[in-house]
């Protein structure tokens, strides 16, 4: 898999420009009042910057991936082409390359502060002003808990984003989201509990996102069953020693959080009336994982574009329909 990304890396034509940087933008105090300490911000950039700085979009990272798993999808033949653009990929807090309990030198692990989706936009925000001096952006795109991040900008920052791109997408997490991001943190405490390691800890959770990431017929008829133990064999892979279980627990505690109605009494009618940006959603009807009721009924309400994908691949939905997604966004973000 690694050599695989080294190669489409290879290949991309801003490749040079996509070498990992950071931002230190100091103590992050969060919304629940703790602070982060001395804290970092990952980021990548795609493309050249204009005069004007008014060529920028942000695309921050999904659950459980970091910049350099994005940079290949900003191709013309891929997700978002990045012609005329300057794309700034950002590492959201907890991915294992932004401050996050695995490389927190002062607030290690378990001692590591608790964040929201709205505290890594904040980081976001930070990250921009400092390195980039800009009062406004062109535009965001973002995937899966990197919808997140992007929808959240639209109520955080209202004036600073003309364009947002949500895929794999949710304003707010529903019933279904939480429950299974609630099995997931069960399955982190309760084997850490027992002193379970790392690895075990680990290969659960990654056999629980392959079994929602898709769907059952995915599974059903592109899985030789009668070649079942070769692919049961990807889950005894070494653990990952950048994106841990207490990475994996911290991101999932901003998700369980999602709400971008929250600071306008859970109000879908009210939370329009402040934003400003343009939004454009594409969501699955057959995702498992971020359920899409909350996107239709967010596009319906705001009168915002949505393409709905219906196809056997659930959250990864976009991958499989990559050039009808990419000539939509793209289309969206050129016009």
């Amino acid at each position: 898999m690694k050599i695989l990304l080294y190669l489409l890396l290879s290949v991309s034509l801003s490749y040079a420009q996509s070498l990992q940087m950071f931002s230190e933008i100091g103590d992050l105090e969060l919304e629940n009042g703790d602070t982060i300490l001395n804290c970092r911000v990952g980021y990548r950039t795609v493309g050249e910057l204009n005069e004007d700085s008014s060529n920028i979009i942000i695309y921050p990272t999904w659950f459980c991936g970091t910049s350099e798993h994005i940079v290949p999808l900003i191709s013309k033949d891929k997700l978002i082409d990045g012609t005329g653009f300057f794309i700034i990929i950002i590492d959201a807090l907890g991915d294992g390359i932004s401050s996050s309990p695995n490389n927190s030198p002062l607030q290690p692990g378990s001692s590591f502060p608790e964040f929201t989706i709205r505290d890594m936009v904040k980081s976001q925000y930070l990250l921009l002003k400092k390195e980039f001096g800009v009062r406004k952006i062109y535009g965001a795109i973002g995937g899966s808990m990197g919808s997140m991040q992007v929808l959240e900008w639209a109520v955080s920052y209202p004036d600073f984003v003309e364009k947002i791109t949500a895929y794999s997408c949710s304003p707010k997490v529903t019933s279904n989201d939480l429950l299974i991001f609630y099995i997931l943190v069960e399955i982190i405490d309760s084997y850490k509990n027992l002193n379970a390691p790392e690895r075990q800890i680990q290969r659960l959770l990654n056999m629980q996102i392959q079994l929602l990431a898709r769907t059952p017929d995915y599974l059903a008829y592109n899985i030789d069953e009668d070649n079942f133990d070769k692919y049961f064999e990807r889950f005894d892979a070494e653990p990952s020693s950048k994106f841990t279980s207490d990475n994996y627990r911290s991101q999932l505690n901003a998700m369980i959080t999602h709400n971008i109605y929250f600071r306008f009494g859970n109000s879908v009618e009210e939370t329009i009336k402040h934003i400003k940006s343009k939004i454009f959603l594409i969501a699955s009807m057959t995702d498992n994982l971020l359920h899409p009721k909350t996107s239709i009924e967010f596009a319906e309400k705001s009168g915002s574009k949505i393409l709905l994908l219906d196809n056997e691949y659930g959250h990864l939905a976009v991958g499989h329909e990559m050039s009808r997604c990419a000539e939509q966004i793209n289309d969206f973000f050129t016009r």
